[in-house]
């Protein structure tokens, strides 16, 4: 039903939705810290038995992560304070949840999305590429891997995953050291059970990065990739975004996918000279 609106949404706005539908699913049915259902909130809006707008909440990385918020409205039922209704209502849940960083989701293309977001102040905050593999003439070979080997995480390397996200992607989460709190944090063996495995990449049996890999209807996804500091300069970044897309493919993925901070130009570099082209921006703002 949910999916259904957001395939509607998509054909006539021309737009990208990141509403997380299949990773919400997976949570609720197999992960093991039933806590961490309760990260994920659905508010709907009906016009008898049909759905014509939702809201969804969803919390990525432990307890002090932001909230994401991303939501939609049938074309036909805009303009009658449905996603405002909505709205408020998610605002509620975030207050009783004392939400200290709170993110809402918009395609750039959203015209009534960006005026919505415009209207209750939101500020802002920085934007995300989607990009698909779409030149394949590059040829893997054993010397682009670097002798780069993935080894798949385990719930012993959660802390380590933790470290790596707030090394990478301290600047999206506002976090002024990469100090890994006494918190709820990513578990692998959950997250494989959702559909995202997550690898170590290591060289010469030491790790200098990770990624995570998804496979969804088809679609192959890289998300999280990042190279330790101390090894960065050395190739060992497209080394591991070549190895997962030989991952990918050896799991019969027939699209290739990744997500890329607008503002990480050596990362949007790298991705672009792999093949990979932009299909779509999501911009990011704060709720005060």
């Amino acid at each position: 039903m949910i999916n259904d609106l957001q395939i509607e949404c998509s054909r006539r706005d021309h737009i990208s939705l990141k509403l997380e539908l299949d990773y919400k699913l997976e949570d609720a049915v197999n992960s093991t810290n039933k806590t961490s259902i309760n990260d994920i909130n659905e508010f709907m809006y009906f016009d008898g038995k049909k759905l014509i707008g939702y809201i969804g909440i969803c919390s990525f990385g432990g307890t002090k992560a932001p909230l994401e918020i991303t939501g939609m409205v049938d074309p036909d039922y805009r303009r009658k304070g449905v996603f405002s209704k909505l709205f408020e209502l998610v605002i509620i849940e975030c207050k009783r949840r004392k939400a200290g960083n709170i993110l809402v989701l918009c395609d750039r293309k959203s015209v009534t999305g960006q005026k919505f977001l415009e209207k209750v102040g939101a500020v802002y905050k920085y934007s995300e590429y989607e990009m698909y593999l779409a030149d394949e003439s590059n040829v893997i070979n054993e010397e682009q891997m670097r002798g780069i080997k993935f080894r798949k995480a385990t719930n012993i390397d959660a802390y380590e995953v933790a470290r790596q996200n707030k090394i990478y992607f301290v600047d999206h989460t506002n976090q002024e050291n990469n100090d890994v709190p006494n918190e709820k944090i990513l578990l692998p063996e959950d997250e494989e059970k959702r559909g995202m495995t997550i690898y170590l990449a290591e060289k010469d049996a030491r790790v200098i990065g990770k990624v995570h890999l998804q496979m969804i209807n088809g679609v192959g996804g890289i998300y999280g990739l990042g190279v330790l500091p101390d090894n960065r300069g050395k190739g060992f970044g497209r080394a591991i975004l070549l190895k997962s897309i030989e991952r990918l493919k050896d799991v019969k993925a027939k699209e290739i996918m990744l997500q890329v901070a607008a503002k990480n130009a050596i990362a949007l570099k790298l991705y672009k000279s792999c093949g990979f082209r932009e299909t779509s921006v999501m911009d990011y703002f704060k709720l005060g």
